[in-house]
């Protein structure tokens, strides 16, 4: 029987700290004592704490201190609006922690899927730190990393719908520590796959091995979560050979019956016949299990080595999927050397499940800096992810009418890829991409990105751009800030709602009884408004109401969250 000796070692403590305690107990009582029982249940709650997992230096960025004293709130960048119709999208520009509690308020519960490729923590200053880059001369290289993204994973959580998926890009620096970070978060059941993807087709080094691939760690929010099959690829589409797989050997038949033979083989087994006549340009012949003047050829099942075998479908699946009528049957035959046939299965615009190896030439980084290339970008970002990459989440990960989550955007290959793939299957998805700007990445990168693909492609696709501020609220009575803070709704309502009241005649938003007054003063004015989005505690007079509901105008009630500040 084994023994855990660490946990010997913990029962130890335990009673050494109960000894004390009964000794304190019976000691004249003061101040001093008070504090040391104190200290003793502190010590007896970190013995008795979590003993599987990461263990690491917790670090408090800078961030957390803003946020402890200040409440972040949006400002729109107007000149920066893109009005293409379509699906509303947004851009926040700042420090990604107060974009996700922001994002608190306004999408809890409702992202279906997060993407992010966070940094890597190569050692090579690619991950900065309270404005200070990160190398290897940093001995808590890997606490402040884990430190970093803990914060942000724990709202990314919450964030994420009950069937909810986030996918995660790493490569081998950090790929175990976050394993581990990932299990406590999502929890170690909602883990669903590590995907190998081939980043790098060369190597990244010349040394003894080569590295070219990197990681995504694929988790769930609840067992809710489902998984779209996808469309296969030119290179998905590899023939497969029916027969190179047996569900067993007709040798181990003719071990146990010598008389065994093509003339008595079992009913498992079936003629299969080809049509020699009939060849298309890859030189595939189509297949049936009947024999008449065309059909003339008869194949028997082999195995990858020569042998005899069987069939790996059964007599109903091949039914299913073979037609002797057409060339774009599933099974088909392929003429050999010495005139035998193989059959092969052969999907076309088919659907099958995702591998859990990435290989395609689209998967590649060179293949991301090639697309920000044809953008006119290139030069602006290093190693951006490839479209194809996140369009293969996308497939995965989402259905037609969900918000999708980039909070590492970077060049923005996320809202590149949700409106190419809208595009392709007429979908209505939104994104949402945060990122700082740091050397004007928002402006210059991500936001130019997404400007220049709807101009390029004609997405119909919208984008508003906000910057993330704060409002002070430590050491000032909650109506001293009130006022600041309502400044600031409007954003919130056309977040959570992905709409837009700059221009829009349909829709308008009233925070004050004053703009309720101005509002119903100027209703003859306003005939194309449908809807008004109201703050919670604007309240309609009997005629007030009436007069909305003569105009037919749907009243929209701003939840109180928003205002969780302003609380006294």
């Amino acid at each position: 029987m084994s023994t855990n000796v660490s946990k010997q070692k913990r029962d130890d403590l335990l009673q050494k700290i109960e000894q004390i305690r009964t000794f304190i107990a019976t000691a004249p009582q003061d101040k001093n004592t008070g504090n040391l029982l104190t200290y003793l249940s502190e010590l007896e709650k970190d013995v008795r704490g979590k003993k599987y997992g990461l263990i690491y230096e917790e670090h408090q960025e800078a961030i957390d201190e803003v946020l402890a004293t200040h409440t972040p709130v949006l400002t729109e960048e107007p000149e920066l609006l893109i009005n293409n119709g379509g699906e509303m999208n947004f851009l926040l520009e700042g420090d990604n922690l107060a974009a996700l509690r922001l994002l608190e308020k306004t999408h809890q519960g409702r992202i279906k899927m997060i993407y992010i490729d966070p940094p890597y923590n190569t050692a090579n200053k690619d991950f900065a730190y309270d404005d200070t880059r990160i190398d290897l001369t940093d001995t808590f290289r890997h606490s402040k990393w884990l430190s970093f993204m803990r914060a942000r994973l724990k709202l990314a959580q919450q964030l994420l719908s009950e069937d909810g998926i986030i996918f995660i890009s790493i490569d081998d620096n950090e790929q175990a520590d976050l394993k581990l970070l990932c299990d406590e978060i999502f929890q170690e059941s909602n883990f669903f796959s590590q995907v190998i993807i081939q980043s790098n087709k060369r190597g990244q080094t010349y040394k003894q091995i080569a590295k070219t691939h990197e990681y995504l760690l694929i988790y769930t929010k609840s067992p809710e979560a489902e998984f779209n099959e996808i469309e296969k690829t030119d290179e998905d589409n590899d023939l497969n050979l029916l027969d190179s797989i047996s569900s067993f050997n007709i040798r181990e038949l003719r071990n146990r019956n010598p008389k065994f033979g093509r003339h008595n083989r079992p009913n498992l087994f079936y003629p299969v016949y080809v049509n020699p006549n009939r060849v298309d340009k890859d030189g595939f012949c189509p297949v049936s299990l009947q024999k008449d003047d065309f059909f003339t050829v008869e194949v028997l099942p082999y195995n990858s080595t020569g042998g005899e075998s069987c069939w790996r479908w059964g007599k109903k699946l091949f039914i299913e999927n073979c037609s002797g009528n057409t060339l774009m049957s599933n099974v088909v035959a392929k003429k050999k050397r010495g005139g035998s046939y193989n059959i092969y299965e052969k999907y076309r615009k088919s659907t099958y499940k995702a591998k859990s190896i990435w290989f395609e030439t689209d998967v590649i980084t060179e293949k991301g800096t090639v697309e920000l290339g044809d953008l006119g970008l290139a030069d602006r970002f290093p190693y951006p992810k490839p479209l194809y990459l996140i369009e293969k989440c996308l497939q995965i990960g989402t259905n037609s009418s969900d918000i999708v989550l980039d909070f590492f955007a970077g060049s923005g290959t996320t809202g590149h890829a949700v409106m190419r793939t809208n595009a392709k299957d007429k979908g209505h998805r939104r994104f949402i991409l945060c990122t700082n700007n740091e050397n004007n990445i928002c402006r210059n990168v991500t936001y130019e990105r997404i400007k220049r693909v709807i101009e390029q492609e004609d997405y119909a696709a919208s984008l508003k751009y906000y910057c993330i501020d704060y409002v002070p609220i430590s050491e000032r009575l909650y109506y001293e800030y009130a006022n600041e803070l309502l400044k600031h709704i409007r954003e919130l309502v056309e977040l959570e709602n992905g709409i837009n009241f700059v221009g829009n005649a349909e829709i308008a938003i009233i925070l004050t009884d004053e703009e309720l007054d101005n509002f119903i003063g100027q209703l003859s004015e306003n005939a194309s408004c449908r809807k008004v989005y109201m703050g919670h505690d604007v309240l309609l007079d009997g005629k007030q109401a009436e007069t909305l509901k003569c105009k037919k105008i749907a009243v929209h009630i701003i939840p109180d969250y928003y205002y969780k500040e302003l609380e006294g």
